[in-house]
């Protein structure tokens, strides 16, 4: 199987009729193949031309003797061999395969093959499609752009974080605005009715014979949002580049826990050196193009600095949000947490906070937080969501 089989359009993409099973495997297969499968019809070898030029750099496929690694086929119905732009890449895949499937060769192409011009050629930009891939290697790639292409690369930041908080903002306004405690409320509300709760207290109500049970007294919750007025909430990011992912999804994420009664909410962003970047919290889009990805890891340091932000300890989460690689004082960042947590602060580890939540880490330096107090995990932004609105529920 080549690198490209998971890239190939679904059958429904494809041509019909008796040859269109056969095409399928030779685009997966790739030209070796073609003796067992037949030729390729105009389509489909529009496809397989885009593939290649793509997949067909990967050097395992040159090693096996399938296709010369770094090939790059002239584009299909022109008179002869001519050179295939990143542009004209992007023109043929938006228009040989379907939304998914350029999804999937944007990312590659960008992730797994470093073709930096996506996303640093003013008109590779116009033309690509706002992905959270191509989200992180703006983030990444940044830096090399001038002004124009910033200006270009914003629409992808500023489409991909409309997506997020379009999706994450309901669920983090319903984990604190529906969360409930386990004290009772005489505040007889629908939407805070105790089913449980009634059950038992009238199950002495129960008449077998009529299969009924009659409610003399409903029971009901009472809301947590009183308690939002004491809390205090620190987010500490690493901004390394391997952090991308969690940067991008903690600036939506603030966005969406900024505002809300009585909590406040601060974002801190560090690698070897610290930026406080909570006045930019508001605006996601702008506070993401004020990130830098890359450089050292001194979370000893950002761990300190948000030690230095608490005004109420016991009203305090500080979530630190890393892959506990420590560049600088790991003995210095053990030594903060357990003072951060007996004076009475919930310190969240988080190795990963993003929509896949499975982190690579150092599980050494985690397990030694832990044993600090910390709580150490990986988490998705609405469950982070529901535990900071349990702990202030309490």
């Amino acid at each position: 199987m080549t690198t490209a089989d998971a890239a190939v359009p679904p059958a429904s993409s494809e041509p019909h009729g008796p040859d269109a099973g056969l095409e399928r495997w030779r685009l997966i297969l790739g030209s070796p193949a073609e003796a067992h499968t037949g030729a390729l019809g105009q389509g489909a070898a529009a496809q397989d031309a885009a593939l290649d030029w793509l997949y067909g750099r990967d050097p395992d496929l040159g090693r096996r003797g399938v296709r010369r690694a770094g090939s790059a086929r002239p584009r299909a119905g022109g008179d002869g061999p001519s050179p295939v732009t990143a542009v004209d890449w992007l023109d043929d895949i938006h228009r040989l395969f379907p939304k998914e499937t350029v999804e999937r060769l944007e990312r590659d192409a960008v992730e797994r093959y470093g073709i930096q011009e996506i996303v640093t050629d003013p008109a590779v930009l116009e033309r690509v499609e706002p992905s959270a891939p191509l989200l992180r290697a703006v983030l990444r790639t940044k830096h090399l752009m001038n002004p124009q292409v910033l200006g270009l690369a914003r629409r992808i930041v500023a489409a991909v974080v409309e997506d997020l908080l379009a999706r994450l903002r309901p669920e983090v306004r319903r984990a604190f605005h529906g969360a409930r405690s386990r004290r009772p409320s005489r505040v007889p509300l629908a939407r805070d009715f105790d089913f449980k709760g009634t059950v038992r207290a009238n199950l002495g109500h129960y008449r077998p014979e009529e299969r009924r049970l009659l409610i003399e007294r409903a029971h009901f919750h009472s809301r947590t949002q009183r308690h939002l007025t004491r809390w205090q909430l620190i987010l500490l990011v690493d901004q390394s580049g391997s952090m991308a992912g969690s940067v991008i999804h903690s600036a939506v994420t603030a966005a969406c826990l900024w505002g809300l009664p009585g909590l406040r909410t601060h974002l801190v962003a560090f690698d070897s050196n610290v930026v406080d970047l909570t006045s930019e919290v508001s605006d996601p889009v702008e506070l993401l193009m004020r990130v830098q990805l890359g450089g050292g890891t001194d979370i000893a340091r950002a761990v300190a600095y948000g030690a230095g932000l608490v005004e109420n300890p016991r009203r305090t989460i500080v979530v630190l949000i890393t892959d506990f690689y420590e560049g600088g004082d790991a003995y210095r960042l053990v030594r903060s947490v357990r003072a951060l947590v007996e004076q009475g602060s919930t310190v969240l580890g988080l190795a990963a906070l993003d929509e896949e939540a499975d982190p690579d880490y150092d599980r050494e330096l985690a397990g030694r937080l832990a044993d600090a107090g910390a709580h150490v995990g990986a988490m998705t932004p609405g469950r982070l969501a529901e535990f900071v609105a349990e702990r202030l529920g309490r």
